[in-house]
């Protein structure tokens, strides 16, 4: 079962997608996702240039192999170009082997942990009213845990916030749109938005109080912070939001400084989310040897595919840490359907990302997952269950598009 052909696809219905689509000599196709948000064409040169001449004539079953063949045989390592082109190559080889066997991915990687996974949905607001109106909406869908993000008052756009001033008219002369849920914006440049970390710790805890009130104790809470806030304000922030028992408190800090989360864990006993922007297992060392956070967030498509998050779960097991992967709209029905998969088979699944793809979206990549009682399954076809529909796909060409950045009132660049 050699790789006869290799293809890097892009697409834009909605929003850019990168695809790598191989095929072997006997006729079995594989897909995986090397999405990454506003650096597209970085992993898809990567993917052209560099490693679709090394897939040519390599046996599609040997996929751990060709995994280490492509991280330490380029000999420059990590980072999420050459991570998201890894993961590209791993989960089309795993999308193979599952047609191959007849079977949908999960079954080959131990087969079924629980009936389905718990996601989560992104409920926002420019103000209270505005947020609970959304948290009843995505209740309504079916929802059982929620992400709940809200403006500030002062500040023209937070992230997260679907329809704050921004998503509905743009902040260049109306030229930037929001898209498909996503905060990246189809321009030449990137958006500007101002940042005020005294104003949004002022105001979040209010956010909180108002919205438990609402719909009471049970309904688990998540919030992101966006890695906005310096060690001890992130502390100063986890220990403001115990009173309204979170689920989770997300990427509080930078946390490429891993013992900087030594002193949060001193001041909050809301479990910590970290890792959507960390691509190896060697990111985690610290932070889960030590036990510093809750749940590990790296998306498949980030971190190497299937193969290598799976050795980043595992090791976070030993330390009773879970998943909560990565599942934005920036990650492909590709690189969702690999980690439903992912997650549907391991035993320290936690929770779900959820937002679902557009209706042009879905044209392009039709997926075989469900969402039913606030649960997804990426369902039975073998493999990943994702066809690209080809024709479809080149009706979307690449439109360049950047996420925003962040400067303070006195112009400094903060984190976004």
């Amino acid at each position: 079962m050699k790789i006869e052909k290799a293809d890097v696809i892009v697409t834009s219905p909605d929003r850019n997608f990168v695809t790598l689509r191989l095929q072997t000599d006997d006729g079995l196709t594989g897909l995986g996702d090397g999405t990454l948000n506003g650096r597209e064409l970085a992993v898809v040169s990567y993917l052209r240039d560099h490693v679709v001449p090394l897939l040519i004539g390599r046996d599609a079953s040997r996929i751990e192999d060709t995994w280490q063949f492509l991280y330490r045989g380029g000999y420059w390592r990590r980072g999420p170009v050459t991570m998201a082109a890894i993961a590209a190559v791993d989960v089309a080889l795993w999308d193979i082997k599952g047609k191959a066997a007849g079977m949908p991915l999960y079954q080959l990687l131990g087969g079924a942990c629980r009936t389905g996974l718990l996601a989560y949905g992104h409920a926002s607001g420019a103000d209270i009213a505005e947020l609970t109106e959304s948290i009843r909406r995505h209740l309504e869908e079916g929802y059982r845990a929620i992400r709940v993000q809200s403006g500030v008052p002062g500040l023209h756009s937070v992230y997260g916030v679907a329809s704050s001033a921004n998503a509905r008219t743009g902040s260049q002369a109306g030229t930037d749109t929001r898209y498909d849920y996503e905060p990246a914006r189809r321009n030449d440049v990137p958006v500007q938005e101002t940042w005020d970390t005294g104003a949004y710790l002022r105001h979040l805890p209010s956010v909180f109080e108002a919205v438990r009130a609402e719909f009471g104790a049970g309904l688990p809470l998540l919030h992101d912070a966006h890695h906005r806030l310096t060690p001890i304000q992130a502390a100063r922030l986890g220990k403001s939001l115990e009173p309204y028992d979170l689920f989770w408190l997300e990427d509080c800090t930078p946390a490429e400084n891993q013992e900087a989360l030594r002193l949060v864990r001193q001041h909050t006993t809301i479990p910590l989310a970290i890792g959507e922007v960390f691509n190896t297992i060697w990111d985690y060392q610290v932070i889960v040897r030590e036990q510093l956070i809750d749940y590990v967030r790296s998306a498949v498509t980030h971190a190497g595919g299937v193969t290598h998050l799976r050795k980043i779960l595992d090791y976070a097991a030993q330390y009773q840490i879970k998943s909560g992967m990565h599942g934005p709209t920036d990650v492909s029905p590709v690189g969702m359907a690999a980690a439903l998969h992912l997650g549907l088979a391991i035993h320290n699944f936690g929770i779900q990302e959820y937002m679902p793809h557009s209706e042009r979206t879905s044209q392009v990549f039709r997926q075989s997952c469900t969402f039913e009682g606030g649960l997804l399954h990426p369902g039975e076809r073998p493999g990943i269950g994702v066809d690209l529909d080809l024709d479809e796909s080149g009706k979307y060409p690449y439109q360049r598009a950047y996420l925003p950045y962040n400067r303070l009132s006195d112009g400094t660049i903060h984190d976004w």
